[in-house]
């Protein structure tokens, strides 16, 4: 008899929670894409697709401003909810930046002095953050250029990292009036050892590609460069020692003349067309390519168990710190954020510090004329 009698309904039921009204038509925009799943020889496979979410803003180095960032959280939860979607590239347009985090325009003209919005747009940044870690498909994130401040953080929400070797890596928030608290500072500790992760996580510093490799952060790093049929690795890092004077070398930056001729050699690249993916997106299909011939169940269960230890501290401290971060907009993310963004103004794009630490000690007020006592004045006044 078997079970044939039992009533079933066999009609594929709609798991999407978006439509395309966060993806915009022109930039800035998160665009949202599926393409065909392709194996090692490029043939596409019936059928079967990936999903791409791209930051499409590249005037502000791939910056997301709030509607964008709803953009990718409605990327990642229909690609999560997409049975037809093997994996998802998280990824940037052009080749100068994967994501440098919040939009400081929008940041310093609209959010500073008005925290409860901050604490609004923070609910939907946390989001984002959550809709990577929740996503029910393996994610990588393909670095194309500097993964700095908020965009780190989103970065390394990703399961995997493969990056074009002329992309930086750091935070800047101790740096512009914010605190990285959007990640970094539950996850970095987990990729790189405590003392790294400080130092990394506060100095402001930018790390490269390769440096990272070397202390664990990226899976993958490629040459981007291609000069006719020579791949040329970043000139600007150290790549052919190891150690110098006791002290490791391989993946610092030059310095002086050195690293001055050598950033000009990667200007004149950029501004030849000499920028090419291919090997890094050669690196890219392979790990795809590993996801989809894996148990689909067993895959994102051991995935999941692994983001468990990075979920762990940021479900932790993710609703305390949304709410020390909107109440900052009031104080020194106004100064960091204002500073920023006027810099073409001023001519300077930090506060001045030690005056302001100097105010601090005389137990000076938080109002404008401390405010203006440490902001750089405009070079010339508006008449």
């Amino acid at each position: 008899m078997g079970i044939d009698w039992l009533p079933r309904e066999d009609r594929l039921k709609e798991h999407d929670l978006h439509g395309k009204s966060h993806w915009g038509e022109v930039a800035p925009r998160t665009i949202y894409e599926k393409r065909p799943l392709q194996d090692l020889e490029g043939k596409k496979v019936e059928d079967l697709f990936v999903s791409w979410i791209i930051l499409d803003n590249p005037r502000q180095y791939n910056s997301y401003t709030t509607e964008m960032v709803k953009g990718v959280i409605g990327g990642f939860e229909n690609a999560s909810l997409d049975r037809s979607v093997v994996a998802v590239v998280f990824t940037g347009v052009g080749s100068s930046a994967f994501c440098t985090g919040g939009n400081t325009k929008e940041y310093a003209e609209y959010y500073t002095k008005r925290p409860n919005e901050y604490g609004e747009y923070m609910e939907l940044f946390n989001h984002m953050v959550d809709s990577i870690l929740m996503c029910k498909k393996p994610v990588i994130n393909r670095v194309n250029g500097m993964r700095v401040a908020g965009g780190q953080e989103i970065g390394m929400a990703c399961d995997l990292t493969v990056t074009s070797d002329l992309a930086n890596f750091g935070q800047a928030g101790p740096r512009h009036g914010s605190s990285p608290d959007g990640g970094s500072s539950d996850f970095l500790p987990w990729y790189l050892s405590i003392e790294d992760a400080m130092w990394n996580c506060v100095s402001c510093e930018l790390w490269s590609a390769y440096k990272m490799k070397r202390l664990g952060l990226v899976s993958k790093v490629a040459p981007v460069i291609k000069d006719n049929t020579k791949w040329v690795r970043n000139p600007t890092v150290i790549l052919d020692q190891y150690v110098d004077d006791g002290e490791i070398v391989y993946g610092e930056f030059k310095t002086g003349t050195e690293y001055k001729e050598a950033q000009k050699r990667i200007k004149d690249a950029k501004e030849k067309g000499k920028i090419d993916f291919e090997l890094l997106d050669k690196e890219l299909d392979k790990i795809i390519w590993t996801f989809a011939n894996l148990f689909p169940g067993c895959l994102i269960k051991a995935m999941d168990s692994i983001r468990a230890k990075k979920k762990f501290f940021w479900d932790l401290t993710k609703n305390y710190n949304r709410h020390w971060l909107a109440a900052n907009m009031n104080y020194e993310a106004f100064l960091g954020f204002q500073a920023f963004n006027t810099r073409k103004m001023t001519g300077k794009n930090t506060i001045d510090f030690i005056k302001f630490r100097q105010l601090l000690a005389k137990g000076e007020t938080a109002d404008d004329k401390t405010f203006e006592a440490v902001l750089s004045k405009p070079k010339k006044e508006a008449s």
